[in-house]
């Protein structure tokens, strides 16, 4: 495809980059966008062999230039032996027999945090919903995968911290071109938000190579001793891999969730199918793993929500030498915008993309088809570790607080998204919860 101009790219970018893709139709476009031009591929046939083939397409400039700042060399962003080092240690505690086996102290700690909104709740108080499910899931995920070595409160500093990050990192993509020593809007925000997680990060490791304790936590693997190419893994590589691992095992959770509030306030009958199901299938009783098999349609709405608002929306790739995808010769360094968010909207492998129906996956209907058609967890070998997490801890988390409240958006339903690593919604959404019950114990 030859050169695409879109001159509502700056304005309106996302709605700029699912038009592009639409019109192109699944070929590979390269889009004007200052002297970078990338390539824009939608195509799940291209996607797979972009997304198979890391050491063709490596995760380089862009977004990964912004993330390297925040979290240096960890495994979100690196490649060779540090990656596969780090693979190595945290993979065996993201596998879906781990994280199910761990289900109930999730869904334990997940209610304890739920119960601080009964006073709100009983009071008819406004509550901030993004701040609430980021001290639900911090709770959750600092008992359960860190070991409680981060309080609650550090890792919500941590979260907010990462919010901050992946909003000011965005003047430096639009503007690859500009040195690091320029001076850029945001960059002051985005150094103080990287000297908050150094604080909060590296006193727990060095407490935790001082004294080991052998426990099966995220900072106990990773504090473990170990050699990456003969070398000592150094303090610096393990505080990259902790803060990467406290931002996805929070951030994808967190970004997803906060799309369901304008969703159940704008559609009645979801919200109707999602109480219906919570009231049936849990009953007023504590939330727990057994219930999980059980909460179908809740699942479905999970689905339908990573279809829509993919927290990792953007995961762009540079070309290592001259590439043909597709039948279009891609120069080295070239960079290859690939978007969950773009494909999952397009008309091509979506009927009605734009509209939110969760029985699109029904699992009595047919799966998307290809298979690449929706990928909210990205692919290959550098697919989010987080994938099972979110599957279990995403529909505690609702299951808990519909089982209890019933949520009241304050103020207009807003769709509109605010950019940056993930996508959240510009208006964060202001509730009034209305009990329905009281807690179970």
């Amino acid at each position: 495809m030859p050169l695409r101009k879109l001159p509502g790219l700056l304005r309106h970018p996302l709605r700029a980059l699912v038009e592009a893709g639409n019109e192109a139709n699944g070929e590979i476009v390269r889009l004007g966008v200052g002297s970078v031009g990338p390539y824009l591929v939608t195509s799940p046939e291209h996607l797979e062999t972009v997304l198979h083939n890391p050491e063709s397409y490596v995760r380089e400039g862009l977004l990964w230039n912004g993330v390297r700042r925040a979290v240096g060399e960890a495994i979100l962003v690196t490649e060779g032996p540090v990656w596969r080092s780090s693979r190595d240690v945290l993979r065996p505690l993201f596998t879906s027999a781990r994280v199910n086996a761990m289900t109930d102290r999730m869904a334990e700690a997940i209610q304890d945090a739920v119960d601080a909104l009964e006073e709100p709740a009983r009071d008819g108080t406004v509550v901030d919903a993004g701040a609430e499910l980021a001290r639900i899931v911090c709770q959750a995920t600092t008992r359960v995968l860190f070991g409680d070595k981060i309080s609650v409160a550090d890792a919500v500093r941590m979260v907010d911290a990462f919010g901050v990050i992946a909003t000011e990192m965005i003047p430096r993509i639009v503007a690859p071109w500009a040195p690091q020593w320029l001076p850029l809007p945001g960059d002051r925000a985005f150094a103080d938000a990287v000297a908050t997680i150094d604080d909060i990060v590296l006193p727990v490791i060095r407490a935790a190579r001082r004294n080991p304790d052998g426990g099966d936590d995220i900072i106990s693997a990773l504090c473990a001793p170990r050699r990456v190419d003969g070398e000592e893994v150094t303090e610096k590589q393990i505080r990259d891999d902790v803060a990467a691992m406290v931002s996805t095992s929070t951030e994808t959770t967190i970004a997803v969730l906060s799309w369901l509030w304008p969703v159940l306030a704008a559609h009645r009958e979801v919200a109707d199918q999602l109480y219906a199901e919570i009231d049936q299938v849990v009953a007023g009783a504590p939330v727990r793993r057994a219930h999980l098999p059980e909460l179908r349609y809740t699942r479905m709405v999970l689905d339908e929500l990573l279809r829509l608002w993919p927290a990792g929306w953007f995961i762009p790739r540079m070309a290592v030498g001259d590439q043909v995808l597709g039948g279009t010769r891609i120069g080295a360094g070239s960079t290859i915008l690939v978007s969950p968010y773009v494909t999952q909207r397009m008309a091509a492998y979506w009927s009605r993309p734009d509209d939110f129906d969760p029985g699109r996956f029904d699992p009595a209907g047919p799966k998307p088809e290809p298979h690449y058609s929706y990928f909210p967890f990205g692919g290959g070998p550098h697919r989010c570790l987080g994938q099972y997490l979110f599957a279990v801890e995403a529909p505690l988390v609702i299951a808990t607080l519909l089982n209890r409240f019933r949520p009241e958006l304050v103020g207009p339903v807003d769709f509109t998204p605010r950019m940056g690593a993930s996508l959240r919604p510009a208006t964060e959404a202001k509730l009034v919860l209305r009990r329905v019950r009281q807690a179970a114990s």
